[in-house]
C-alpha cells in the first residue's frame, strides 16, 4: 500500500492525499509536479527512475488506511 507522503522532498510543498500535483517514483520518493518538470527533469535524484502521478486514495478509506505523516526533505541543490 502506498505511504502517501505529505510533502515534496525538494521544496517541502504540501501534497495532501488528494493532490493532483504529487508525483512518485517506483520507490515512492515524492515530489511536486513543478520540481519534477523544472528541476529534476523527470528523473528521481534518489534512484534515477522516472515519475508517475501519485494515485488518490479514496477519502472513505483514509480512516482505515491513513496517509503518512513522515516528511522527507532532501533538497536537490543543497
Amino acid at each position: 500500500m502506498l505511504e502517501i507522503r505529505p510533502t515534496c522532498e525538494n521544496c517541502a510543498k504540501l501534497l495532501p492525499f488528494d493532490s493532483e500535483e504529487a508525483m512518485i517514483c517506483t520507490f515512492e520518493c515524492t515530489f511536486c509536479k513543478d520540481c519534477v518538470d523544472h528541476i529534476l527533469n523527470q528523473v528521481c535524484p534518489n534512484c534515477g527512475g522516472g515519475f508517475e502521478k501519485r494515485p488518490i486514495r479514496p477519502e472513505r478509506l483514509l480512516e482505515k488506511h491513513p496517509v503518512s505523516t513522515n516528511v522527507v526533505y532532501k533538497p536537490v541543490n543543497s
